[in-house]
């Protein structure tokens, strides 16, 4: 009985270990370039208040705003109202408060088949283009693809990261900022709060079924394991980034889809960039895209992905790596 055993065990690590080359080979013949940022003709330019074409500015540029607002959003013709009501009136009154204070939101059209553009339009109608601007994409990226759009397109001294379903109360940023300020001194001036919704776990589990559970936990595990240690919510689409870490962490970036935030704090923490995690109030609301089991699935490809592709040297960190 026990040389069964042990021959059983000598085959299952044989196995884990064909299986782990396996993946190894597979991340590293599969693995791209970092993507460059192409922009097709209509790409370089937004439409001010009056339809007119402008120029989009380049996150090279000096910073000339306080914020940038960047709102991904694809087929959000319904929902991105509300956000935007809500986020546009604690800019203005915080504006009023504060003369000296001075914001810009982008809305990236993700390639949307809806009216998602005319709907954000609107706004720029509203607020003008010094305010507001919406950048269509002639297709779809994904949702780390078009907010690399935006923070590429961007004036802004600080960079927030804003869901186009209002699920993260606005003026929460207010809590991100102050996480910001009491990382200083930053190093190269940058810095990263993240929103975290981690306290609001319990209350989350009670209304998931377990099979949902199931997959939560199993991907807190994995982004644990391969790729992020320290931060308990890498995924909550509310993030506030000094101009200097938005430039660094996204000029490296290679995942372009719903992976995207666990990349991204995987550069982070290699450029020791620092980090802080912040508790925010956040609603589930209706109308999310991702289909539960596929969409795990496919993160839970994409961790094992950037893992292996980072650890064969299929992708590479450089200090001094500049904006595509």
């Amino acid at each position: 009985m026990a040389p069964l055993l042990l021959q059983l065990a000598v085959l299952g690590a044989a196995l884990a270990a064909a299986a782990l080359i396996l993946i190894s080979f597979v991340a590293f013949i599969t693995a791209t370039e970092i993507p460059h940022l192409h922009r097709h003709e209509e790409e370089k330019f937004f439409l001010n208040a009056r339809g007119q074409r402008e120029a989009l500015p380049s996150i090279q540029d000096s910073p000339t705003k306080q914020l940038s607002v960047v709102v991904p959003s694809y087929n959000e013709e319904k929902r991105l109202p509300v956000m935007m009501d809500e986020a546009l009136g604690y800019l203005e009154d915080r504006q009023k408060q504060d003369p000296t204070f001075t914001y810009e939101v982008i809305v990236v059209d993700d390639g949307s088949k809806d009216q998602t553009s005319k709907v954000a339009f609107k706004y720029c109608q509203k607020y003008g283009s010094d305010k507001v601007r919406v950048i269509t994409l002639v297709k779809n990226r994904g949702k780390g693809g078009a907010i690399r759009m935006g923070v590429f397109s961007s004036r802004g001294k600080k960079i927030l990261m804003a869901d186009a379903d209002g699920a993260t109360k606005f003026p929460d940023i207010e809590k991100l900022e102050k996480g910001l300020n009491d990382l200083q001194p930053w190093p190269d001036q940058m810095a990263i709060a993240c929103g975290s919704r981690a306290h609001l776990e319990k209350e989350s589990i009670a209304q998931r079924s377990y099979f949902r559970t199931l997959l939560m936990y199993g991907f807190h595990f994995l982004v644990w394991f391969l790729c992020v240690k320290g931060i308990r919510d890498t995924q909550c689409g509310f993030k506030l980034l000094t101009r200097e870490a938005a430039s660094r962490t996204f000029s490296s970036l290679h995942i372009e889809r719903w992976a995207f935030d666990v990349e991204l704090l995987y550069i982070a923490q290699f450029f020791k960039i620092p980090i802080a995690e912040i508790a925010v109030n956040w609603t589930e609301i209706e109308g999310s895209k991702l289909v539960p089991f596929w969409s795990w699935l496919q993160m839970g490809k994409d961790l094992l992905f950037i893992r292996f592709r980072y650890l064969t040297g299929a992708w590479r960190l450089e200090q001094t790596r500049k904006v595509n």
